[in-house]
């Protein structure tokens, strides 16, 4: 959990500390498009190498196909869990031989699209694809924009909570 102010930061800090530890990254985004991460990125000297995208957002808000880009898959819509299910399925057994984690930015995002329960249903999901496939994953989310219901079952879906605003 991060303060919706943080949440920038975080996710940076969080993609250098799986990159040191010889990580590859799946970063899933409802929350910035393609473009913005990558200037964003490498604005930090954060190395893409290793980094793989699944953006939820930028066909949406352009409304038209993006260019290519061979470490990310655009997907037309943020609402469609199915397609990003099957994007991220795919994306995992390509590289199944690899040390993946998944970074989810950001749950609180997904909201704008989905409902809760729709989320919880997808969350479930993924965090269950994880660990069967033996990957990690680390789900971002500002508490305050979560309703209670929602934090309760990411809660118990994951390993371990992480509340950023008291480290």
């Amino acid at each position: 959990m991060a303060a919706a102010a943080r949440l920038k930061e975080e996710n940076m800090d969080l993609i250098r500390l799986l990159l040191s530890k010889d990580y590859y990254v799946l970063v899933v985004t409802a929350n910035q498009p393609y473009d913005i991460l990558k200037k964003n990125y490498e604005k930090a000297g954060i190395s893409l190498d290793r980094i793989f995208f699944v953006d939820t957002v930028t066909k949406y808000a352009l409304g038209k196909d993006h260019d290519h880009v061979p470490n990310c898959r655009f997907l037309n819509n943020p609402a469609d869990l199915t397609d990003l299910g099957i994007a991220v399925t795919g994306i995992l057994g390509e590289n199944k031989e690899k040390k993946i984690s998944l970074l989810f930015d950001s749950v609180n995002a997904m909201l704008i699209y989905i409902s809760s329960q729709n989320i919880t249903r997808f969350i479930h999901f993924v965090t269950n694809k994880l660990r069967l496939m033996n990957f990690s994953g680390i789900f971002l989310a500002v508490e305050k924009g979560l309703d209670p219901d929602l934090l309760v079952h990411l809660t118990t879906f994951v390993d371990e909570v992480i509340d950023l605003d008291e480290s």
